[in-house]
């Protein structure tokens, strides 16, 4: 029997016994949709997590800091009081990796706290406050929308200055023009000369709730100790200038620590792919699970199938001798039950496929996480139900082929 008239015949075979069928195809259902949302939720998490570090990094960037801002792995006692043990990043350093770093890059101070902003009566609590350089919104690319970013001359001058994130904007002034206007951050008086445009937010978080001002106005009192900074980012065109800055800074670093060959760096130099690594690891272990869970649905599958298809050959065993009689071979009776099995199968990985886009969808409207289709795991699905059908389908049709045509004629 030809392979499409056999498909043919088992598509008829599953229309006319919809109950059996439905039952028959829920365990490869399962697993299949789990396979597809699963990977197509990891995927787009993992587009989601490069995206969201990328900008909170910025392109081609690396940063200077004391130790990482994200570690893999666990951290014992011993380390953490080594980490504690590295000098702080200072001004120096940061003059000293600004004049020494030859390749094209922008370079910019940072440093963070946490404070309130209030204006008249209104406050605005738990603000990001950042002291930083003129290159900082450059490098983050983050583009004012209205007024201006500071300048070279206003950071040096340590001008009382400030460009706000637009929530800022928004709770702050209630439609007013911000631009112009006087905000007291703990207590010191800050004109408002930008606002950034919305950046929006990360797992629900806000990213506009912020505050730049320059990194030696009257702010530097309280951000951090003096003549220390949070961290120094670097910026370069492509990745190979910034591979080349990478290399640079750590040369500098080396020097000024004094850090013989033999030693390690007592600093922190990342990128977003090394802050990546944290994600990575979560990824692996989520993808190294779920053949596993897949496979337990597709396992049950493929035994509710086998189990189908055995009663199928029972109830069918006067059709089965019928065919044989007339002149229907072994293997016309096997390919005919392989392909019903795998034809029963490859229908559930097809709904479970639609299914698993749908719920990726659900998913994606419901959160800030986009849904990335990986087209490998629609094949997997396809072949790993049309599979499951074919090893569950072997031994009926095996027995349906062996068969006497006279006895099998005789039931009822």
């Amino acid at each position: 029997m030809p392979i499409l008239d056999a498909i043919r015949l088992a598509l008829k075979m599953i229309w006319a016994q919809k109950l059996k069928s439905s039952f028959s195809v829920i365990g490869v259902f399962v697993g299949v949709t789990f396979l597809i949302a699963v990977v197509t939720i990891v995927e787009g998490m993992n587009q989601y997590m490069k995206d969201t570090f990328s900008s909170f990094l910025g392109a081609n960037t690396f940063q200077v800091r004391r130790f990482e801002d994200f570690r893999v792995g666990d951290t014992t006692r011993e380390q953490w009081l080594q980490l504690l043990r590295r000098p702080q990043i200072t001004f120096e350093d940061a003059r000293a990796l600004a004049a020494g770093i030859s390749t094209p890059t922008l370079i910019a101070w940072e440093s963070q706290t946490g404070a309130d902003l209030t204006y008249r009566g209104a406050v605005a609590t738990g603000v990001r406050v950042i002291g930083a350089t003129e290159h900082y919104f450059a490098i983050r690319s983050w583009n004012i929308e209205h007024g201006r970013a500071f300048s070279d001359q206003e950071v040096q001058a340590g001008r009382p200055v400030v460009v706000i994130g637009s929530e800022i904007a928004r709770g702050l002034f209630e439609g007013l023009d911000p631009i112009g206007r006087e905000i007291k951050i703990r207590r010191i008086p800050y004109r408002v000369i930008g606002v950034v445009e919305e950046q929006g937010n990360v797992f629900g978080l806000s990213l506009d709730k912020f505050a730049v001002a320059p990194a030696l106005s009257p702010l530097k009192r309280f951000v951090n100790p003096p003549n220390v900074i949070d961290q120094l980012l670097v910026r370069a065109d492509n990745q190979e200038l910034m591979q080349a800055a990478l290399i640079e800074a750590e040369a500098i670093m080396r020097s000024r620590r004094g850090l013989r060959p033999t030693e390690e760096n007592d600093f922190a130099l990342e990128t977003s792919d090394a802050i990546l690594g944290f994600w990575g690891r979560i990824n692996q272990i989520m993808l190294l699970a779920l053949p596993g869970l897949v496979g337990v649905s597709l396992v049950v599958g493929g035994i509710v199938i086998m189990n189908i298809m055995l009663m199928s050959v029972t109830e069918r065993t006067r059709e089965i001798g019928i065919r044989k009689s007339l002149g229907a071979r072994r293997r016309d009776i096997r390919r005919q039950f392989l392909v019903e099995s795998a034809t029963l199968a490859v229908c559930g990985a097809v709904l479970g496929i639609l299914t698993g886009l749908g719920l990726a969808r659900v998913v994606e409207a419901a959160s800030p996480l986009p849904a990335e289709v990986a087209p490998w795991s629609i094949v997997a699905g396809v072949v790993l139900g049309a599979g499951v059908g074919i090893a569950a389908g072997l031994y009926p049709a095996a027995r349906a082929a062996r068969m006497d045509p006279v006895n099998a004629m005789r039931m009822e």
